[in-house]
């Protein structure tokens, strides 16, 4: 269990987070921009002071007291712009974390980057860089992995890739997870709980498909990003700013990953597909 109940005074709130997570949780960090967001996982890494207390399995990372340096607080961090050693290779960034080099190797791996250990940071793209930055924040094997928007500046094939591989690493590591994200269909497929804060405060933590089941109606092209089946069948499928739940008696002819247009005719979903 992790207990996180912190406050800190910025420029025009105060930031106030109290909320508890299981471990293995993966937590989507949303709502608007300048809202408090990065300074939330800044205090979680020890990267800024704040008042109050985190627990992270029964060690105190912040209290009263005690102010666990960022290096022993067992924390993963993937940064926006890559933070990558320029002057180091790929494999050399890894190692530079950790010298377990069966780790790094089999990180690499995982990443499909094993064929660009020896390359140099600046003969990479943006979602190698990427790719990059993910193994080395789990060199440390981390309690906690922290992400600020890693992939918002990636092509959506390149994004949709590397959210595959985020989640599967998730859960080989059995780490908790906190990413920030304003893209919806990115939080849907990879979290089970959301946190959206706005002005400094926690205005919203639950499940996270609790949050997106909607039932909207619209006439709309969508991204088909999830298919289950209840009692029916239901087809989750999202833009760029929303995403909706559609039910169906009968299995539609579709399947994740297409992009179809969604017409209400009647209050009766109809899905072509493009």
């Amino acid at each position: 269990m992790i207990k996180i109940d912190i406050k800190k005074e910025l420029k025009d709130f105060t930031l106030c987070v109290d909320i508890e997570i299981k471990k293995g949780d993966f937590i989507a960090v949303t709502g608007p921009s300048g809202s408090g967001k990065t300074t939330f996982l800044r205090v979680l890494a020890g990267l800024e002071e704040a008042q109050g207390k985190i627990v992270v399995e029964n060690e105190i990372w912040l209290d009263e007291k005690i102010f666990l340096a960022p290096k022993n607080r067992g924390i993963g961090f993937v940064f926006q712009d890559y933070a990558l050693f320029p002057n180091m290779s790929v494999l050399e960034n890894l190692l530079y974390i950790n010298k377990d080099l069966d780790l790094a190797t089999h990180l690499l791996d995982e990443v499909e980057l094993s064929h660009l250990k020896n390359r140099y940071p600046n003969t990479l793209s943006g979602g190698q860089k990427q790719r990059v930055a993910l193994a080395r924040a789990l060199m440390r094997k981390p309690k906690i992995l922290l992400m600020d928007e890693p992939l918002s500046a990636l092509d959506p094939m390149i994004r949709a890739k590397l959210q595959e591989k985020i989640l599967a690493l998730h859960k080989e590591f059995d780490t908790t997870t906190f990413m920030v994200s304003h893209d919806k269909s990115e939080i849907y497929r990879l979290s089970n709980k959301t946190l959206e804060i706005k002005n400094g405060e926690v205005v919203r933590y639950e499940a996270t498909k609790k949050i997106f089941e909607s039932g909207k109606k619209f006439n709309i092209k969508a991204e088909i990003v999830d298919i289950y089946k209840k009692d029916i069948y239901i087809v989750i499928a999202a833009t760029m700013d929303q995403i909706f739940e559609l039910k169906f008696k009968d299995l539609p002819n579709i399947k994740k990953g297409e992009i179809v247009t969604i017409i209400f005719d009647n209050y009766s979903p109809q899905i072509i597909k493009d």
